[in-house]
This record gives structure tokens, C-alpha cells and sequence, in this order.
């Protein structure tokens, strides 16, 4: 069995690649990264380290190819592979679009690409770049033999120090949940992936529990003048107000979805419990940073928010302290940080806050935040 990766960093090799080899499949990894690249043929191995423990895998039967010098060759790859994945990032998709377009065409046999990016309906923004490419004939033979289904990806990559380039370190848990609906193929047997009919569930609850406690952490933490994750959960009161925050969005998402409670509260803790890896630990300014799309509708702060106000009536105390908090986050290095202060500074806090939330100043949870502004 054939696979082939686009990404060949800390993400594609800790993660997807690291469970591709688990289950006996062939990894050619594509990138534009010559170190890495070469590294990967000089050596067809690495290991991946379990951050904060003993154990280890051995990731065996890899490879690599340079997409800018190796075109013809990564088309041949993507033609003989039953499985193509990528974690590139969401700006990246595009550029790795017409080279997959054409591998596809080359293909004599059914195969199912997987894009595992932090972001919503990541498979199917690289489907459409892929179409772009295609004339209409094209994209009825590539529809009629690849399946593009989406999927949710959780795995914490900390800043890595490795003396090896190809080692890389990664937090024990993990989750892959690929959405089953629009595959027309068998299923690929590949060890951690679980298969759902809908994949919304899933990507709200990450979003509303993982990315919401990392922002709180974040910018609890950085309020209160700690440098890193680690140390905010230190503080008894900031994970007793993360348990709070989590508290409300998993309110939403158990009425919305009927996530069972007590296993719901299960992976909170597991959640919390992957903050307080100390091999895990975090600046509190890199989780923080981007607070304008943070602090988006749809995001992982006012958009729970919102859920929680409109099922259970009531006001999000915890959620809205967080959001407080966001708004009076600074960091020159940041351009969104330096950004929001510049319309705070227009605006007001409260004003830069509904520009930015796309709300009113008289809804309820403006007059929420507004309680904890300083």
C-alpha cells in the first residue's frame, strides 16, 4: 500500500505520517524543503518522540520528493497511491492544487484524499482548488474515482530542539476523525482514524473545548503577566476559570449535539491534563496571537458564547471574562495584537469589540464582556 503525504514538517511527519506507517503503508512525503527532502531519502526513517514520557515510534518505509524539482515524479507517486493526504496549512492548499490535479488524472484506480488542516472543511477548499484545474470532463472522471472527504485533526506539536531534522516530538493523545458521507470507495485501514457520517459534531467540539481552553489559558495567562501556558496553569484560579469557560461551551454542545455528560466532562479533563504537560508548554503569545480572528463571530470564543446565550438564556460569565481579557492583549510582535489596540484606541474596547464580533452594543453578551473591561 502506497501513501502520499504533502507537508514533511513537524505536523505531517509527528502525525499523519507516524500513524500512515503504523499501518504498513509506503510514505513518500512532498515538499519543498531540500533539507528535509534529502534527510528522508539518505535515511528512510525517523522517530517520533512521546512528549512527556519514555516511549517512542520508529517510523519506518519513508521517502521524499521535492515538488518544485521533482514534478514528474511526485504525478507518478500521486497516480500509484491509494491514499493522499496533506498538511500543508490552509494558505498552502492552492499551490499544491494543480500538481494533485494532475497526479489524479494519472490514476487507473479509486483513492481518497484527506486534507488535515486546523480549519473547517479543509478537504473540500482543496477539492475546489483541485476543480479549478480541470476542464469539465476532467472533473466528471476525477469525481466518478476520488473521494474527498473532510476531516478534523487534534494533535499538539510543542517548538521542537531536536539535534536530528527528522525527529520531531508530539503529545501522546490524538484524534482523526474523517467524515464518511461523500466517499465512494472502500475505506482505507489506517490505525487512528475514526470514521463519522457528520463530521460537525466533532470539529465543534475541538473548536469549542481544545481552541477555546488554549485561548483562555493564553489570554488569562497573559493578563495576568505569565509567560507560558504551563505557568497560567499554575495558577489555581485561571484552570478553575478554564473548567468554567469549558463548562459553558460544553453546555452548547451537549444540548446541541446530546454528547453524553459525563463522558463530555471526561474530555475536558483529558483536554486541561494536555495543557499541563510540561514537555507540551506553550508562549502564551504564540497561542494568543491573531486576537482579531480569534475574536471573530465564528471563533472559539464569541461564537460559543453566542451558542450559550441563545440555548441556555443566560449570560456566559466565564466566556465573556475571557473575551475582556482577549481585548486588552498586547504584543508588538503581533500585527492583529497591534492592530486591535490601534482600533481599541479609535473605538473603545467595547466598540472595537462589536466591529469586530459583528454585534450590537446593546446585546446581551457586549453588556457581558463590558462587566469585566477594565
Amino acid at each position: 500500500m502506497k501513501a502520499v503525504h504533502f507537508g514533511a514538517g513537524n505536523i505531517g511527519r509527528g502525525f499523519i505520517g507516524a500513524l500512515l506507517s503504523q499501518s504498513n503503508y509506503e510514505t513518500i512525503f512532498v515538499d519543498v524543503n531540500a533539507e528535509l527532502i534529502n534527510e528522508l531519502n539518505n535515511k528512510g526513517a525517523y522517530r517520533v518522540e512521546l512528549a512527556g514520557t519514555d516511549d517512542y515510534i520508529d517510523v519506518t518505509n519513508v521517502s521524499g520528493l521535492n515538488s518544485l524539482e521533482d514534478e514528474a515524479k511526485v504525478i507518478e507517486a500521486i497516480a500509484e497511491a491509494e491514499v493522499i493526504t496533506t498538511a500543508v496549512g490552509p494558505n498552502v492548499l492552492p499551490m499544491i492544487a494543480p500538481v494533485l490535479a494532475k497526479g489524479l488524472l494519472e490514476k487507473k484506480s479509486t483513492a481518497i484524499v484527506i486534507a488535515c488542516e486546523n480549519m473547517v472543511g479543509g478537504t473540500e477548499i482543496l477539492k475546489n482548488h483541485v476543480v479549478e484545474n480541470l476542464d469539465e470532463k476532467q472533473n466528471e472522471w476525477i469525481s466518478d474515482r476520488i473521494s474527498f472527504p473532510n476531516a478534523a485533526v487534534d494533535r499538539i506539536v510543542p517548538n521542537q530542539n531536536q539535534k536530528d531534522p527528522l525527529s520531531v516530538m508530539v503529545e501522546p493523545y490524538y484524534e482523526w476523525v474523517v467524515e464518511t458521507s461523500s466517499v465512494n470507495s472502500e475505506l482505507p485501514d489506517i490505525q487512528g482514524i475514526t470514521y463519522v457520517d457528520d463530521l460537525t459534531p466533532y470539529i465543534e467540539r475541538k473548536l469549542f473545548t481544545v481552541n477555546t481552553g488554549h485561548a483562555v489559558a493564553a489570554y488569562l495567562g497573559k493578563y495576568n503577566d505569565y509567560l507560558t501556558i504551563k505557568e497560567a496553569m499554575n495558577d489555581s484560579k485561571i484552570k478553575n476559570k478554564i473548567q468554567g469557560a469549558l463548562g459553558e461551551s460544553g453546555g452548547v454542545l451537549i444540548e446541541k449535539y446530546g454528547f453524553n455528560p459525563d463522558e463530555h466532562q471526561d474530555y475536558i479533563d483529558t483536554i486541561i491534563s494536555r495543557f499541563e504537560n510540561p514537555d507540551l508548554s506553550d508562549e502564551v503569545t504564540r497561542v494568543g496571537r491573531g486576537p482579531i480572528r480569534k475574536l471573530g463571530p465564528k471563533d472559539r470564543l464569541v461564537r460559543p458564547a453566542l451558542e450559550f446565550i441563545r440555548l441556555k438564556k443566560e449570560e456566559p460569565a466565564h466566556l465573556a471574562e475571557v473575551i475582556a481579557a482577549a481585548l486588552d492583549y498586547k504584543n508588538d510582535a503581533d500585527p492583529e495584537a497591534v492592530e486591535l489596540q490601534e482600533l481599541i484606541s479609535k473605538k473603545g474596547k467595547v466598540g472595537a469589540f462589536c466591529e469586530i464580533a459583528d454585534l450590537d452594543k446593546d446585546h446581551q453578551l457586549v453588556q457581558a464582556v463590558e462587566k469585566h473591561l477594565g
